[in-house]
């Protein structure tokens, strides 16, 4: 079954703008492209990599990293799927222990030291950093892992990254100036399209971290007066439409 890139994007919730950017560093290769159209396309194949792709992402792997290991010749899905649950199962625990944690505080249960043991993540962050070094340890050495970690970390990559947050910010601009408020539809999906584009190039951009950067946008002078470049008022557009966004 093959589908076109617009169609893989809806069916995944992964931006067309990130896939593209995933074709670049060789993460994600399209199946086949049409050398009359340019028009990519994508398979069962391609959906079982991305699959893979956001576990991985979710686990706060890099791009370079995830990469290496999915390119690598002795790379097992099974024992993967099996290693990225146990470190889920981890993920998921410690959320459990944040949602007690806020429970007990609203009803005034815990106070102190007691109160801030909810957030120490030391069993889930060691068997991450120790499944990476393992990964490492085994890939890092072949051509594949390195290539990836190269193509993902290049100046050309890291080029066509502030690329696309300039042309995000360009449509910001552009929303505002044609009397959209910060809570329309299109203003909302910009704000995802900004969230997604983070994530595929930096890091990976939770809801929490999004809410804070976009309140530096418009308090800090050297975000605003950046991102004000595109047009006056858009440093507070784009906070505003984060603050709505973040409250969904």
């Amino acid at each position: 079954m093959k589908m076109t890139v617009s169609e893989f994007a809806h069916l995944t919730g992964v931006s067309v703008r990130t896939l593209h950017y995933y074709d670049e560093i060789g993460l994600l290769v399209p199946c086949f492209v049409d050398r009359a159209t340019g028009y990519r396309f994508c398979d069962e194949e391609s959906l079982s990599r991305m699959q893979q792709i956001l576990f991985y992402r979710e686990l706060d792997f890099s791009l370079g990293a995830i990469a290496g290991i999915l390119s690598s010749p002795d790379y097992d899905r099974r024992n993967a799927l099996r290693e990225q649950r146990r470190l889920l199962e981890l993920k998921k625990q410690r959320l459990e222990k944040l949602i007690g944690a806020i429970d007990d505080a609203m009803n005034d249960r815990t106070e102190g030291d007691t109160a801030m043991t909810a957030f120490v993540n030391n069993e889930y962050e060691n068997h991450r950093a120790e499944y990476a070094a393992e990964a490492k340890a085994r890939w890092g050495h072949t051509e594949a892992y390195k290539e990836s970690e190269k193509r993902a970390s290049s100046p050309e990559a890291r080029k066509n990254a502030m690329q696309g947050m300039e042309d995000i910010m360009e449509e910001f601009a552009r929303c505002m100036q044609s009397g959209a408020s910060p809570a329309d539809d299109k203003a909302q999906a910009l704000v995802k399209k900004w969230q997604d584009h983070i994530s595929a190039s930096f890091y990976t951009c939770t809801t929490e971290s999004l809410k804070g950067l976009g309140e530096m946008y418009s308090c800090d002078e050297r975000f605003k007066k950046n991102i004000d470049k595109h047009a006056e008022g858009t440093a507070v557009f784009m906070t505003e439409a984060i603050r709505v966004f973040c409250r969904e």
